[in-house]
């Protein structure tokens, strides 16, 4: 009976994962990123060699892959994305300072709204029924249809002679006076039309749009003011690397990747990790390609969003021109930064309204392209399949119960610390369930596991695998004993104490021994044969590794494991939020992009969240429906993130909730009142009663009382009913504590 590898041992299946061996420095070897702190976990550590000394002017260390990573092709330099021609005209583009979330490049703020403004379409209407009634007026003078006496200025103003004797001077004055009248008749109806409001807003855009080319910005006259020119670096002094620079842009040699890669080496050398030296000697001999991710990679393999990698921005849809948006968001481009990821983001809509097409793959695709750059490190998780990017355009991919995948996850998040190890899995394994048990947490399961985990790893030197936990767990006394034994023979007798402890409480009443046993069943099946074992062929990929610029992605199990990629979704949230607090150099911004949230939030999960912010990191988190989080978090849930997102199709409820953490403003009420006009005269009485007959309305008139009133921005019916398809409300938070209204998305635009 075939089992496919399922049930055999290590290694001896037919087609065992294969592991490329740690490959040689490409050619033309670059620096090694800044040398921080030596990785906690070694083997899942990035990179896996021990600290190098700082880099010398003469010949800089060169940068190298994990181990088990296989080399990804280097890309081809291009152009930037969009319709940009070159890499010169998109630096000189202006983006100016705008709210959070506005996508600055080519951006033009908007003139203060006039609260006068005609809107269009009556502007258009008037300008049109003036223009004909100019006409008809100008005809019928022509033609005179009103007799001679609107010429009796020009009789006046001449001679009779001139008149009865045809002389070419009363031609003259005749052809004179006329052209008095249309001048008047053009000015009388210009202004009933608007005419002059009609030149500014329609005709005159469009010759500045023949005159000038938006496609190609002007060079600046001053090359100090010139990005292409790198002014910061001839303002250091390094004028031989900025030339270099400039030629490598004007030949074409760069693309906006490598420009955001040296601009990052660049504030290095300002933070004084670097000295200006070594950047100058690095840029003289590589160019383009100095500063290197240790991948070799320059560019993605395919780019599917709007990138703008000066700003850091990636484009998600543009804000609709609806009287709901803010008068300055209307038609402007959206975008999602670090600035306002550094908050996290909550994005919630039912299934198939494109949370994961037009916000998770474009978010994970900037914040790659931001870590080839060494500004960003990313952890992407989402069930298989979900399209979350290729396979290379990724450096570390770990796909959970797949044969073929050459990484694993490590289940205790690479410490060696066994109460630090507990407390994660705790959360992991028990967190959605704390509420239940005795005390209302998951303390009493951390300290059950830490009784266990810490005399095995005194023991044998690892923590243990899923299968051997699990036998401690169900207080097996061949397991315990024989950890016993070992114990004994290591001279542990702190931790046998605490295995003594365990062995007390099992099976008294309150132990949560038994259900930590039934929920690491979970992940002790065959699928999961050949992974989370400490002492496996895969490498161990630990969250230890968010000091450097990794690109990440962890497929979750396939369908039939649903409960256990909860589990793992817990356990990986839980070591995002200890790993990326505990980091011990945040200079780069680390975020989890987590496709999938349902079950995952628990108080827990929400203080680390909360943390996540002053450790220069974030989560985009996505929901079906808020009834995936416990009832008493939801409200904290949207009050911990600094970024909200409801499309369109979510319910009463769940935007009953948005629309209290939204809260209110204040609007103008016109309220509108009818009164019937009685008539008093016999010639108005009949006025009025032809007017009903042709009308079928009495005559009345209208009386506007406006008001100021404080109102929700978006209440939960308009966000239930009134969200067209492709669309979702959005409302960002930037770091610095700046925040934007919740706008109208049009994410398909």
């Amino acid at each position: 009976m075939d089992t496919e590898g399922t049930f055999d041992s290590r290694g001896t299946h037919r087609n065992p994962p294969h592991h490329p061996a740690t490959p040689p420095p490409f050619p033309a070897p670059l620096p090694a990123p800044p040398v921080g702190p030596p990785p906690i976990a070694g083997p899942p550590s990035y990179p896996h060699q021990a600290p190098s000394p700082p880099p010398q002017p003469s010949a800089p260390p060169p940068a190298s892959l994990p181990e088990g990573l296989p080399p990804r092709p280097q890309s081809v330099p291009g152009t930037p994305p969009g319709a940009r021609p070159s890499l010169t005209d998109w630096l000189r583009t202006p983006r100016p300072e705008a709210a959070p979330g506005v996508w600055t490049y080519g951006h033009k703020p908007k003139l203060p709204e006039d609260p006068d403004r005609i809107p269009d379409r009556r502007l258009v209407a008037g300008a049109l029924i003036a223009a004909l009634c100019g006409w008809l007026v100008g005809s019928m003078l022509w033609h005179n249809y009103f007799g001679g006496y609107w010429l009796w200025p020009l009789d006046l103003l001449t001679p009779d002679s001139w008149a009865e004797n045809g002389e070419m001077a009363y031609v003259v004055a005749t052809y004179a006076y006329y052209a008095i009248f249309a001048c008047a008749i053009v000015v009388i109806f210009g202004r009933v039309g608007h005419w002059d409001e009609v030149w500014r807003r329609y005709v005159a855009p469009l010759f500045r749009r023949a005159w000038d080319d938006p496609g190609s910005p002007p060079a600046p006259t001053n090359p100090q003011a010139d990005p292409a020119q790198w002014p910061e670096l001839r303002a250091a002094g390094a004028h031989s690397a900025a030339d270099r620079l400039a030629e490598e842009v004007r030949a074409g040699r760069m693309n906006d990747v490598d420009h955001a890669r040296i601009q990052r080496g660049w504030q290095v050398v300002r933070a004084g990790r670097e000295s200006l030296a070594a950047f100058t000697d690095t840029v003289l001999r590589h160019g383009a390609a100095a500063h290197g991710h240790p991948s070799g990679a320059r560019d993605l393999p395919a780019r599917t969003a709007e990138h703008d990698l000066v700003a850091h921005q990636v484009r998600i849809g543009t804000a609709a021109d609806d009287l709901r948006n803010p008068y300055q968001h209307r038609g402007v481009g959206l975008a999602l930064d670090p600035d306002v990821l550094g908050t996290s983001l909550l994005a919630v809509g039912p299934a198939g309204a494109g949370k994961t097409g037009r916000l998770v793959r474009p978010v994970v695709e900037a914040l790659c392209l931001q870590a080839l750059a060494r500004q960003v490190a990313v952890v992407a998780v989402g069930a298989a399949g979900s399209g979350l990017g290729a396979d290379e355009a990724f450096d570390v991919v770990v796909k959970i119960g797949r044969p073929e995948s050459a990484y694993d996850l490590d289940l205790y998040g690479g410490t060696n610390d066994p109460d630090e190890a507990a407390g994660v899995l705790a959360e992991a394994l028990i967190g959605d369930m704390a509420a239940s048990l005795p005390g209302g947490d998951s303390r009493r399961a951390a300290t059950a596991l830490a009784q266990l985990l810490g005399p095995y790893r005194a023991a044998h030197g690892r923590f243990p695998s899923v299968p051997e936990l699990r036998e401690l767990l169900d207080g097996s006394k061949a397991a315990v004993g024989a950890l016993r034994e070992a114990l004994d023979a290591a001279g542990q007798s702190a931790q046998a104490r605490e295995l003594d402890a365990r062995v007390r409480q099992a099976g008294t009443p309150g132990d949560v021994g038994a259900l930590l046993a039934d929920r690491i069943a979970l992940l002790d099946r065959p699928v999961f044969a050949e992974f989370f074992n400490t002492g496996g062929d895969r490498r161990p990929f630990s969250l230890r590794a968010l000091e450097h610029p990794l690109r990440v992605r962890i497929d979750l199990p396939e369908r039939g494991h649903v409960e256990a990629s909860r589990m793992l979704a817990r356990l990986i949230l839980a070591q995002f939020t200890e790993c990326a607090v505990g980091r011990a150099d945040r200079s780069l911004f680390a975020c989890l992009v987590l496709d999938d949230a349902s079950h995952t939030i628990t108080p827990e999960a929400l203080r680390g969240i909360q943390r996540l912010r002053s450790a220069n990191a974030g989560a985009v988190l996505t929901l079906r429906t808020l009834d995936d989080v416990p009832d008493a978090l939801r409200s904290a849930l949207l009050g911990a993130v600094g970024c909200r997102m409801a499309y369109a199709g979510v319910t009463t409820w769940d935007g009953a909730r948005f629309a209290e953490v939204w809260g209110t403003e204040w609007v103008e009420a016109r309220d509108v009142t009818d009164r019937q006009i009685i008539a008093e005269e016999p010639f108005t009485k009949v006025l009025h009663f032809i007017r009903k007959v042709v009308t079928g309305k009495a005559v009345t008139t209208q009386s506007v009382t406006v008001r100021k009133v404080e109102r929700e921005r978006w209440s939960a019916s308009e966000l239930a009913h009134a969200v067209p398809a492709g669309h979702a409300v959005l409302s960002v938070t930037s770091v610095r504590g700046e925040s934007g209204p919740p706008v109208l998305v049009d994410l398909r635009a």
